[in-house]
């Protein structure tokens, strides 16, 4: 367990660069600690993580290039993994049990960052988990009661997979894109959109998009990318 007066090492993993400079400004005050390092996308994150062992991480969940989530479980696999924070503009309802089953130890609204970033981190350094009330009811619920007596939207019975193709669909992503960010074969995407339209009743691809553009549009605010975030590196 790491105490709270041990000096600590954070390494920031977000696409914007607007993002990055207000959480190291947040980050700044807090006597002792230090950014060890900054990444938009999870490989050059899993290589900053290696070189400098962060205590804690923080990610948001869609990258430049790749998934927070698929980040999640990659740094679980080091030598010395790091607490992750997931600190998003996502629906936390759709994807905050799904990053702690992944390994994470929070998950935190960027809406909330300003006031609750210091003290979510200090709480997963004290070993215990980072949530609102209601999803750490919602997470009590599902270990105690019977999974076919717990209701969830169809969005929410897709798989880890599923729903990252079909996050990225409702972001104008195209097959090949999709493959490229997620290291799979064109192929494997287009069983998993496959797969996706038959949980969400759909039968075209056309049906699968306009759904995949509505809910994107109801459940992911995303902060605009500015030009100097294209040529910014990390």
């Amino acid at each position: 367990m790491h105490s709270l007066e041990d000096p600590v090492r954070i390494l920031i993993v977000d696409d914007h660069p607007l993002v990055r400079e207000g959480l190291k400004l947040r980050l700044a005050t807090q006597p002792g600690w230090t950014v060890c390092g900054e990444a938009d996308d999870p490989l050059d994150a899993l290589r900053i993580a290696r070189e400098t062992e962060p205590d804690v991480v923080t990610i948001d969940l869609t990258l430049r290039e790749g998934s927070g989530l698929e980040l999640i479980k990659l740094l679980s696999t080091l030598p010395h993994p790091p607490r992750s924070l997931v600190v998003t503009m996502h629906d936390e309802k759709l994807y905050a049990q799904r990053v702690i089953q992944a390994g994470a130890s929070g998950f935190l609204h960027k809406q909330q960052a300003a006031e609750q970033l210091i003290p979510a981190i200090q709480q997963v350094l004290s070993g215990r988990l980072f949530a609102s009330d209601d999803i750490v009811d919602r997470i009590i619920t599902k270990v105690i009661a019977n999974p076919e007596k717990i209701q969830r939207s169809p969005v929410e019975q897709l798989t880890d997979r599923e729903l990252q193709v079909f996050d990225g669909i409702g972001r104008g992503m195209t097959i090949n894109q999709l493959a490229a960010m997620m290291f799979l074969s064109e192929k494997t995407v287009e069983t998993y959109r496959e797969r996706t339209k038959r949980k969400l009743n759909l039968h075209t691809s056309a049906e699968l998009t306009r759904y995949a553009v509505i809910w994107q549009s109801e459940h992911s605010e995303r902060l605009p990318r500015t030009d100097a975030g294209s040529d910014e590196n990390s």
